[in-house]
């Protein structure tokens, strides 16, 4: 699947590039912001899986997951490395990282059907070594902590349109980060809501920015953009 066939279940509300949107405006409530949705969904990905093994979406195509690992291996980092995949969903991204050579992965999600999702398509690959946690990130009370990078591709976008108290919830994801982080940590993060200028207002305490990778552009009334945002931030005190 590629960057044109990607997953839009929390997108839809980035912004075109002539637009000028507030720093850390927040978009509007949605369902899919919510635990009960992605259950569901999961649910359904998780009994399509056990009927014909189809592993459901992969969020923002395989080349979002190639993107990452080709910076991680420019970055040089470590085969042992602790490795956290926030909000894992199937956890294809983790079959991809031990395919890789990263021994050290584990991911999470506060769907119980993910997890389950997850365990049954890690279990499919031969894979069993792999930690899969049912964990609410925004919650964890410092159950996570000493990784050396932590990926996010899409879930702090699906967090951000939470209905409940949206500026609370951003705030909680970056606490939970800062404790899950080694000093010097790495965090990996892939948004199709949020623009480069956003996430780096929204991640400027704590955390210093290293570097964007590129994604796919677009024109929109004579100006370029891109439709999707990844950016590379590092821990520091």
């Amino acid at each position: 699947m590629d960057e044109a066939t990607n997953s839009t279940h929390a997108c839809g509300n980035k912004s075109d590039p002539g637009e000028d949107r507030c720093l850390d405006s927040d978009f509007e409530p949605s369902k899919l912001g919510t635990k009960d949705y992605w259950e569901d969904a999961y649910q359904k990905e998780l009994e399509t899986f056990r009927d014909i093994g189809d592993v459901g979406e992969i969020w923002f195509g395989e080349e979002s997951m190639s993107r990452v690992l080709r910076w991680m291996d420019k970055a040089n980092i470590s085969e042992n490395a602790a490795i956290l995949d926030i909000g894992t969903g199937n956890g294809a991204f983790l079959v991809e990282l031990v395919k890789h050579g990263y021994r050290n992965v584990m991911g999470i999600d506060y769907s119980p059907a993910s997890v389950e999702l997850a365990k049954n398509i890690l279990q499919a690959e031969d894979l069993t070594d792999v930690t899969v946690k049912e964990v609410d990130f925004l919650n964890c009370q410092g159950e996570l902590k000493g990784f050396d990078v932590c990926i996010d591709k899409g879930t702090f976008d699906a967090i951000s349109l939470n209905p409940d108290n949206t500026k609370e919830v951003k705030k909680l994801y970056v606490h939970a980060l800062k404790d899950a982080l080694k000093d010097q940590g790495l965090f990996a993060v892939t948004s199709c809501n949020w623009t480069k200028e956003q996430l780096l207002d929204r991640f400027s305490e704590g955390f210093e920015f290293v570097q964007e990778l590129p994604t796919p552009s677009f024109q929109f009334g004579g100006k370029t953009g891109n439709s999707v945002t990844a950016l590379i931030f590092k821990r520091v005190c």
